[in-house]
C-alpha cells in the first residue's frame, strides 16, 4: 500500500530577471508502507530539494503529494506542519550545523514532544533517555551539548530527534555523508535495525551507490531535476538500463574488487548543464555516450520497459 506518493512534483527558485533555477522537475514517485527507497544522482541534480518539498519545507512550484491518499497543502501553514510533523520527519545531512549549540541534548530531542504533544516533563525525560539507549548512548548524555559529541554521535543525536515522535516517513537526507567510514556502517546499521523495530518507511538520499544498493529496497536515480531510472536496489545497480545510471555506477568505488557481480568501471565526461538553463531534449545528452540526434530535441518520458520491473527515461528504449 502507497503511503506516500508524488505527482509531477516540481520546485522552482526563482532568482531574479525573469530566471528560474529547475530544481525539480515533473518527478513522480510512489512510496510504499515499510519500504526504503533510495535516492541517488550527483551533486544538483535536485534530491535534497525533492525530499524537502515531499515533506513541505518547500512549497511546490505544481504537482501533488499525497500521504495515505490526502493531498497535502502546496504551501504549509503552521497548523501543517504541526498536524504533519508526527507523521513525517527528516533527518538532515550535516550534524554539525543540524543540532542548536545552546540546547542540551535531551532539550534537543524532546523539544519535538514539547511542541507537538502533551506529554508531561517527567515522560518528556524518561522518553529522551529511551531514545538516547535506543540509538546507542547513554541516558545521562542529555544534560550535555552538541559540541561534546563526535560526529556520528551527533548524527544519532538527530536520529533520535527525528524519531521520538514515532512519525510513519522519514526523508534521510545524506545522513553518512558528514560521516567516517566506520561511523558510516554504524549509522546505517542503526537505522537498518530502526526499520524493523518501528516499521518505519524511509527515503534515503546518498551519493554512495553501494551503501544505498545495501540499505534500500528500490533505486531512483535523478538527473538535473529529473527522473531517469526506477528499480530494485540490486538490479539498478548490477544492471543499470539509463547511460546516466551506468557511468554514475561506474564511477562509484567496487566495495569488493573480488564480487562476482562486478562492473565496468567509467568516468562521468563532461559538465552538469546549469539547472537555469536546462537544455532542451534529454538533458544528459551533452555527456551521454550513447546519444542519438533525437536526443538533443525530444525529452523523453520515464516509461516502463519490457518484461523488467523498470521504469527507464531514455530514446534506446522508445
Amino acid at each position: 500500500m502507497a503511503l506516500v506518493e508524488a505527482r509531477e512534483l516540481t520546485r522552482y527558485f526563482d532568482i531574479g530577471r525573469d530566471q528560474r533555477v529547475h530544481a525539480v522537475d515533473q518527478v513522480s514517485l510512489t512510496i510504499d508502507e515499510k519500504e526504503i527507497v533510495g535516492l541517488v544522482g550527483e551533486s544538483g541534480s535536485g534530491k535534497s530539494t525533492f525530499g524537502k518539498t515531499l515533506l513541505g519545507l518547500y512549497p511546490k512550484t505544481s504537482g501533488e503529494v499525497l500521504f495515505r491518499g490526502e493531498s497535502l497543502p502546496q504551501k504549509y501553514a503552521p497548523q501543517d506542519f504541526q498536524r504533519l510533523a508526527t507523521k513525517m520527519q527528516m533527518i538532515f545531512q550535516d550534524p554539525y550545523s543540524s543540532l542548536n549549540p545552546r540546547m542540551t541534548v535531551g532539550e534537543i530531542i524532546g523539544e519535538g514532544l514539547k511542541l507537538h504533544s502533551e506529554v508531561s516533563a517527567s515522560d518528556t525525560r524518561e522518553r529522551v533517555a529511551e531514545w538516547l539507549r535506543r540509538v546507542g548512548l547513554n541516558a545521562d548524555h542529555m544534560s550535555r551539548y552538541p559540541h561534546e559529541f563526535s560526529g556520528g554521535q551527533r548524527q544519532r543525536i538527530g536520529i533520535a530527534r527525528a524519531l521520538i515522535l514515532e512519525p510513519e516517513f522519514v526523508v534521510c537526507d545524506e545522513p553518512i555523508s558528514a560521516l567516517d567510514v566506520s561511523v558510516q556502517a554504524q549509522v546505517i546499521n542503526l537505522l537498518g535495525e530502526l526499520k524493523e523495530r518501528l516499521g518505519l518507511t524511509l527515503l534515503f538520499i546518498a551519493h554512495d551507490l553501494s551503501m544505498v544498493r545495501y540499505v534500500s529496497d528500490r533505486m531512483a536515480v535523478m538527473y538535473l531535476g529529473s527522473m531517469v531510472e526506477l528499480g530494485k536496489a540490486d538490479e539498478v545497480y548490477f544492471d543499470p538500463k539509463h547511460p546516466y545510471t551506468e557511468v554514475l555506477v561506474g564511477s562509484n568505488p567496487e566495495p569488493d574488487p573480488n564480487l562476482e557481480r562486478s562492473r565496468p568501471s567509467t568516468a562521468i565526461k563532461g559538465e552538469i548543464p546549469s539547472p537555469v538553463n536546462v537544455p532542451a531534449g534529454c538533458r544528459f545528452a551533452n555527456r551521454c555516450p550513447k546519444v542519438m540526434d533525437v536526443c538533443r530535441s525530444t525529452t523523453p518520458e520515464l516509461i516502463p520497459l519490457k518484461d523488467v520491473d523498470r521504469m527507464v527515461a531514455c530514446h534506446l528504449y522508445t
